[in-house]
């Protein structure tokens, strides 16, 4: 039997990178996924193939910066599915930025996209898995466990989703709720997102990429499939007495 058969999963951010990749393999494991993203149309393209090969991939527009979404696209899953089992909270965003240069507009633009979201998640998805069970997993970034240069706001905002996973999963389990929590630490990773902010950098992207493999141990990039093997990892019954945990997924990065 696959792992996550007759299991309902939620994905943010979904319609590239880590949030794709992720949900198709739960797909593959046998999960009914609901891929969401405020880029609709760029969803249902990402999905495209998969839904022709048979694959159980919903797709739906939705605003992670807002809580009454939240509360609606949960809702409407238990409604049309009668539970929701596991939600991978991934949707974020990060901008290259000297702390002195970040615009407040800047500033709570992260905030709102990157910890916002990951708290009315949480909220909405204990609300209905507190009885039956289910599994949250947040994705942090190693830039909430070190300072990563021009990046004070992302930092700021992903040491914090380290930390309020820490908190709430405590808090969930000491209630009796049947819910873990954790966070996974990606590092630097072969996505739409690292490539567009290295491309802003313009004439020193080049050499800002070849530094950061350099600082790397293994000498290159993460893949999207090597961060979402451990997420599914987190949220099958292999990780049954994990919760409060971070996992950090980078080459060596943070250990040299």
């Amino acid at each position: 039997m696959k792992r996550f058969e007759n299991k309902t999963v939620l994905v943010t951010g979904a319609a590239s990178g880590i949030g794709k990749v992720t949900s198709e393999q739960f797909a593959l494991e046998g999960a009914q996924v609901i891929a969401t993203d405020i880029n609709l149309e760029g969803l249902e393209e990402a999905f495209s193939d998969a839904k022709g090969r048979g694959l159980k991939i919903d797709t739906r527009h939705h605003d992670v910066t807002d809580k009454a979404a939240w509360d609606r696209t949960v809702d409407d899953i238990v409604a049309n599915h009668g539970h929701l089992d596991v939600m991978f909270s991934n949707a974020g965003s990060a901008d290259f930025e000297l702390c002195e240069n970040t615009t407040e507009e800047q500033w709570r633009f992260v905030n709102a996209l990157n910890v916002d979201s990951v708290f009315y998640g949480m909220q909405s998805c204990i609300r209905v898995m507190k009885e039956r069970g289910g599994v949250i997993v947040n994705n942090s970034s190693i830039a909430g466990i070190i300072g990563e240069p021009l990046l004070a706001a992302y930092c700021a905002t992903k040491g914090a989703v380290r930390l309020m996973t820490k908190a709430v999963a405590i808090d969930c389990a000491r209630q009796g709720y049947p819910i873990r929590i954790n966070s996974i630490h990606p590092g630097w990773t072969d996505t739409a997102l690292v490539q567009g902010l290295v491309a802003g950098l313009g004439e020193a992207g080049e050499a800002f990429a070849a530094k950061t493999v350099g600082n790397v141990p293994m000498a290159r990039l993460g893949k999207p499939i090597e961060i979402a093997r451990p997420v599914l990892f987190l949220a099958s019954d292999d990780a049954s007495f994990i919760t409060g945990a971070e996992l950090v997924v980078d080459g060596g990065y943070t250990a040299a």
